[in-house]
């Protein structure tokens, strides 16, 4: 496999994630950012934690989506991250979802 072979390969995964993204978005209630990782859930508890003077994050997801093109499963049931990096999390309303007109999306 070439270079160029694989690039093409990884920026169609990126694509192919990308629109799958877009197809399940409206499904949940909150958009998660980690470090490491973009989420999307029904249910996030955030809690900041300290031990031995340093504080973290302990985060709990229910029902979400996982942006990772290398998963083969994206859909998980829960998901529990600890950081000491921040966490955003964002509650979205129905009509920011509304990626496409009447109710196709573009391809």
């Amino acid at each position: 496999m070439s270079a160029e072979d694989l690039e093409n390969y990884e920026t169609e995964m990126e694509l192919a994630l990308y629109r799958e993204y877009r197809d399940v978005v409206g499904l949940f209630s909150y958009v998660v950012e980690t470090e490491r990782r973009f989420y999307l859930a029904n249910q996030v508890d955030l809690q900041v934690r300290s031990a031995a003077g340093e504080v973290y994050f302990e985060l709990t997801l229910a029902d979400a989506w996982v942006w990772d093109v290398y998963r083969s499963a994206r859909f998980v049931k829960s998901v529990r991250v600890v950081t000491f990096r921040d966490v955003n999390v964002e509650e979205l309303a129905k009509a920011e979802l509304d990626l496409g007109q009447g109710g196709a999306f573009p391809r």
